[in-house]
């Protein structure tokens, strides 16, 4: 096999990315900033058993620009993320609609900028899991409109070529609205709470649950801050994460950007039989 037959060989096994948003939900509380986090039931496909953000795939009609939105527009995410307007929207669309379908949190308002009571809206909510109607169509049905101006840029992970399922992961912050509750009603999790980041990357270092790199990532930093207005505020340049392989080692062999504090903890933990 020539050079060339070798790099067409491996390119074929290489799984198509996937674009994703994934929502750092924070909120203030009594000795630091704490984040909800869902533990992912062990039969799904993409990493099961692991402790996530609340987030997932970008659906094609997170695209559609018929909708009324407030804050940072198309044109600025696309700067702060690194991509095109149109992809830039579906992020950010697929962002709050995860994070509604998640959980139940909606970041998006009445024309007089009050929040909705996701609690009324629980039909619907069942309907843009199902795909039965659009995130677009949910909101001009019910008079509401996109906060971006809720969403801050975080990170942006890039699933390693070794993985059967790749994802090109944007994640998010936002600031728990007020007067709305983070629940565990979905099907993808079978726990689902609100943790200190300090304490959820204690837990890890204790074995008591599982962080995959991002998670890891994105807890560390906002374990920095004191306040979820410090935490916002922050300036950040976001640039693609995507962790090196080293052949025949699984996560132990991943490489990147503060890798040997992940792995250093890596190191004494039960690492679970997983697929990504």
């Amino acid at each position: 096999m020539t050079d060339t037959d070798a790099a067409t060989a491996h390119a074929e096994t290489v799984a198509p990315l996937r674009d994703a948003a994934t929502v750092v939900l924070a909120r203030d509380a009594d000795g630091g900033i704490e984040v909800f986090l869902q533990r992912r039931v062990k039969q799904m496909a993409f990493a099961g058993g692991m402790t996530v953000f609340p987030g997932g795939g970008v659906d094609p009609r997170d695209a559609d620009a018929d909708l009324a939105w407030t804050g940072p527009d198309a044109a600025w995410w696309a700067q702060q993320l690194g991509t095109t307007e149109e992809l830039a929207q579906a992020l950010v669309c697929a962002a709050v609609r995860e994070t509604f379908e998640e959980c139940g949190v909606l970041l998006a308002s009445r024309p007089d900028g009050s929040f909705a009571d996701p609690a009324t809206l629980r039909d619907e909510r069942r309907r843009l899991v199902d795909k039965t109607i659009s995130f677009a169509e949910f909101l001009r049905a019910h008079d509401l409109t996109l906060r971006a101006d809720l969403l801050r840029p975080l990170a942006h992970w890039i699933t390693p070529k070794n993985e059967k399922r790749r994802y090109d992961t944007r994640f998010f912050l936002a600031a728990m609205p007020e007067g709305q509750i983070a629940d565990d009603a979905t099907s993808e999790a079978d726990v689902a709470r609100w943790a200190g980041a300090a304490d959820a990357l204690a837990a890890w270092s204790d074995g008591k649950h599982f962080l995959l790199p991002p998670t890891w990532s994105q807890l560390t930093e906002v374990a920095r801050f004191d306040t979820v207005d410090e935490l916002l505020a922050a300036e950040r340049t976001i640039e693609a994460i995507e962790p090196e392989v080293s052949a025949g080692h699984g996560l132990s062999g991943l490489s990147f950007s503060g890798s040997d504090a992940y792995m250093a903890t890596l190191a004494d933990q039960p690492i679970p039989d997983i697929t990504l």
